[in-house]
């Protein structure tokens, strides 16, 4: 099943890891006492980027539309949180 996937949204996930992580780092260091609401806060900034990114080309016409690109940069950010989180 996951051969299935094509490789641009594997990158669009990988990406999706990576801002998930460092978001999330940074907020566990600038605010570590707001866990819940700052981790909400993220995910809506992750959510606007992927979808803001795949919007964008669809204005300028440069790339291609896809929102199943800006899913994957959203579960991707999910799983970077997760990980951060678990290794904190």
């Amino acid at each position: 099943m996951l051969d299935k996937i094509k490789r641009d949204k594997w990158k669009h996930f990988l990406v999706g890891v990576a801002m998930g992580a460092i978001f999330e780092a940074f907020l566990l260091w600038l605010l570590p006492a707001y866990l819940y609401i700052g981790s909400a806060i993220i995910l809506i900034i992750i959510i606007v980027i992927s979808y803001g990114f795949e919007l964008t080309s669809l204005i300028i016409k440069k790339g291609h539309y896809d929102i199943l690109d800006a899913v994957a940069g959203a579960v991707g950010g999910v799983a970077g949180m997760a990980i951060v989180l678990l290794i904190r």
